[in-house]
């Protein structure tokens, strides 16, 4: 791995990304299951790290693919510029007290640098792109409903002992919690890395005939950790407020939340499961990187649904939706004054 002093610095927006969505995103994973006590720090921080890398490398080129068709990054100082960009949205937005799409602001950030370079966007792409900004709130709602009937009808119809619940309780949190890590880097390493595919500076590696580390996975790789760093040495303060006073959900609740969100993020980052529902001319959902975000609200819209819809806060909902709105557009416009300011005043190439 031949890396320069200068590719590190390029690449450290793209560490900064993963830095963030560590510190913040896992809390959404394990956030209930921290405060409440259920889990200890530790423990969901080791298993978000070992998961969430795993979930990059082994499954992260997927939602990738998709953003490379938006806008095709051709150097490094471009790569650099549209990430930070992104990053800095992302903390703009976060200072608002807003949950934030990473997805959103990379989407922006990379148009931005189409503007930039006068490189036609094409709209077939974006339409697919901000179809899913729809449709992932409402899936994460379905589904949340119907996990939330099933697990109302089995405790219903099944005479389990209140201490057994808690320790089942218990043990989901931790398995829905790894399977959420898993998603969560399959699907949102595109947003960390996705934009330095094409400027990557790693050959790949051949251990063996059997064993290849590609360029691409050694991306993720670096991206994973730098997420896992972010696990660490962010996200506890994080888990316990979303514990605690943001989302105020039970045990079993947080449950059947981050597991409606863990599959709507599997599901827009499985590229084994697009090859086979698409190979017998069946619908799928395309690969894209979708916001955690707007799959946790929408999760939790689905549970306040199904029990009856009477503590939906619409005025707090409406405030939620305009962030998103603002985000793709406020990164935009950051990443062309960005490009800007690198090209004409640092004398950086930012497009090729």
């Amino acid at each position: 791995m031949d890396v320069t002093l200068s590719t590190t610095i390029f690449l450290s927006a793209g560490l900064f990304m993963g830095w963030s969505l560590g510190g913040n995103d896992a809390a959404n994973i394990f956030g209930t299951a921290v405060g409440t006590r259920m889990v200890r720090f530790s423990t969901a921080a080791l298993i978000c790290s070992i998961f969430v890398i795993l979930g990059a490398v082994v499954s992260g080129a997927g939602a990738s693919h998709t953003l490379g068709e938006l806008g095709a990054i051709n150097a490094i100082g471009g790569a650099f510029a549209v990430s930070a960009s992104a990053a800095f949205t992302v903390m703009m937005m976060t200072k608002r007290g807003l949950p934030v799409s990473t997805s959103q602001a990379i989407v922006g950030a990379i148009i931005g640098w189409n503007l930039f370079g006068g490189i036609d966007t094409d709209i077939s792409v974006v339409t697919k792109i901000i179809s899913t900004w729809g449709i992932t709130p409402v899936l994460a709602a379905i589904f949340a409903m119907v996990i939330y009937w099933i697990v109302r009808f089995s405790l219903e119809h099944i005479n389990i002992h209140v201490v057994r619940v808690d320790k089942y309780t218990r043990y989901a949190l931790v398995i829905v919690g790894a399977f959420g890590a898993y998603s969560l880097g399959a699907n949102n390493i595109a947003n960390v890395m996705g934009v330095f595919i094409n400027v990557s500076p790693f050959n790949t590696l051949s251990i063996s005939d059997t064993f290849v580390v590609t360029d691409v996975q050694q991306l993720f790789l670096l991206g994973g950790i730098a997420i896992a760093v972010g696990v660490y040495t962010y996200s506890k303060k994080v888990m316990l407020t979303v514990g605690k006073s943001i989302f105020k959900l039970s045990p079993i609740s947080a449950f059947i939340v981050v597991l409606a969100t863990s599959i709507v993020l599997f599901l827009f980052s499985s590229e084994a499961l697009y090859m086979w529902l698409t190979s017998r001319n069946l619908p799928a959902l395309p690969l894209v990187p979708v916001s955690q975000s707007q799959a946790i609200v929408g999760a939790i819209m689905g549970i306040g649904i199904a029990k009856g819809g009477r503590n939906i806060n619409s005025r707090e909902l409406l405030r939620i939706s305009s962030g998103w709105v603002m985000t793709p557009i406020l990164s935009m416009v950051i990443s062309m004054v960005s490009l800007y300011v690198l090209q004409n005043v640092f004398m950086q190439t930012v497009i090729r």
